[in-house]
């Protein structure tokens, strides 16, 4: 029988990761030593107040029905989390829940874009921002980030018919894969950008609570005239390390919640009960758990980017997320054969920057999902391995 597949699903191969794994894979055969610093899942465990939530719902025969709506409860949870952490009062028909951020980037355009909308990307950024609204046939057009502009994209740059033309745009801060935070003055500019071209904004703010140097995290939200051009999408995963459980939430403008509610309830039938319990715990707190995880992010960050430093690979410090974005050494210009040698020489696995978009070539990330004496250990691993020594 003569298949024959959709064009959609001729869009994705099985890409770097795929690539990496094999290689990893065979790597471990010949009793390599691996260090895995490529998917960004957190190493941490999941507070046990949030555990004892789910584990406690669990018990209950009626909490494995479709749950169809958000709780009360955990909308309130919400509402009280915004305003004590970000000072954003919210009403109930602001809020809905996802299940995790990545299905709601995948689905998200179908509320606002017809075929061949536009929508606005970042270059690098994380691939469901593009893939997202590819598949729900929206036209997505990419806004560069330079490192001259702190990774911050120049809103006067983008041309004037493209920026009427655009239904959405995607702003992630603090941003994967670059590192970056964004400053007050960037989104008061983002904001009358939106409201000029009428452009909705969708911010992903994953990253708020592992931002470094002392400073705490914020949301779009918080910045005045928000909600009138936008919403945000706030998750647990990497805050309260909650990733299996898929819980992430779209908050803001409430027409555009609205559509978006009225489109997800196609598709799924409401988030797994036990799992909004357990959002409550950890909406509610206490967040002292998610305070000393940022500190040892931070840690974990300076002792990857000072060791390489210290063996000659210049790494800034990271200002955030659970990452390091690095410029290849010296003498190297493709990220991705860059990659397969550092694997090959060392046994250190990271993801070649070309993977988040064009400009993300020239760069590599490392996620930050292993101790800081690991990370020693990998920083010792490239320097026997000689790959920073080229010229």
């Amino acid at each position: 029988m003569n298949i024959r597949f959709s064009e959609k699903v001729n869009m994705f191969d099985a890409g770097i990761f795929a690539v990496l794994n094999t290689k990893k894979e065979e790597l471990l055969k010949q009793g390599k030593t691996i260090y895995n610093l490529s998917v960004g899942t957190p190493d941490f465990e999941t507070p046990e107040h949030i555990r004892t939530a789910v584990s406690e719902a669990a018990k209950y025969p009626d909490n494995f029905k479709y749950s169809l709506v958000d709780i009360p409860p955990l909308v309130e949870a919400v509402q009280n989390f915004y305003q004590k952490r970000f000072g954003v009062s919210l009403d109930a028909e602001e809020i809905m829940s996802v299940n995790g951020s990545q299905e709601g980037m995948a689905h998200f355009a179908w509320a606002l874009c017809d075929p061949g909308d536009v929508v606005l990307v970042p270059n690098p950024g994380y691939p469901i921002f593009k893939i997202g609204p590819e598949l729900c046939d929206a036209r997505t057009v990419e806004y560069p980030l330079y490192e001259e502009n702190g990774f911050l994209p120049l809103l006067a740059d983008i041309p004037e018919e493209t920026a009427r033309a655009a239904k959405f745009m995607v702003v992630n801060y603090p941003a994967n894969p670059v590192c970056a935070v964004a400053n007050d003055d960037f989104y008061r500019e983002l904001i009358a950008f939106a409201r000029k071209y009428e452009i909705v904004i969708l911010h992903d703010n994953a990253y708020s609570d592992i931002i470094f140097g002392g400073k705490k995290g914020g949301s779009f939200l918080q910045y005045e005239g928000a909600k009138e051009v936008g919403v945000e999408f706030y998750s647990l995963s990497k805050s309260f390390n909650y990733t299996g459980a898929r819980m992430s939430f779209c908050i803001g403008n409430h027409q555009v919640i609205e559509k978006f509610r009225a489109i997800r309830t196609q598709i799924d039938y409401g988030v797994f009960l036990p799992v909004q319990y357990g959002a409550i715990a950890a909406l509610t707190g206490p967040f002292e758990c998610v305070e000393e995880q940022c500190r040892k992010y931070e840690k974990r960050s300076r002792a990857l980017c000072g060791g390489l430093r210290s063996i000659g690979w210049q790494v800034e410090d990271s200002a955030g997320t659970m990452f390091v974005w690095a410029p290849l050494p010296e003498g190297y210009t493709n990220s991705e054969e860059f990659c397969m040698e550092l694997m090959e020489r060392s046994g250190v696995i990271c993801v070649p920057g070309s993977s988040f978009g064009s400009l993300g070539e020239g760069y590599v990330r490392f996620a930050l999902v292993m101790p800081e004496e690991k990370l020693l250990e990998v920083v010792e691993s490239i320097q026997k391995s000689g790959i920073i020594e080229r010229k």
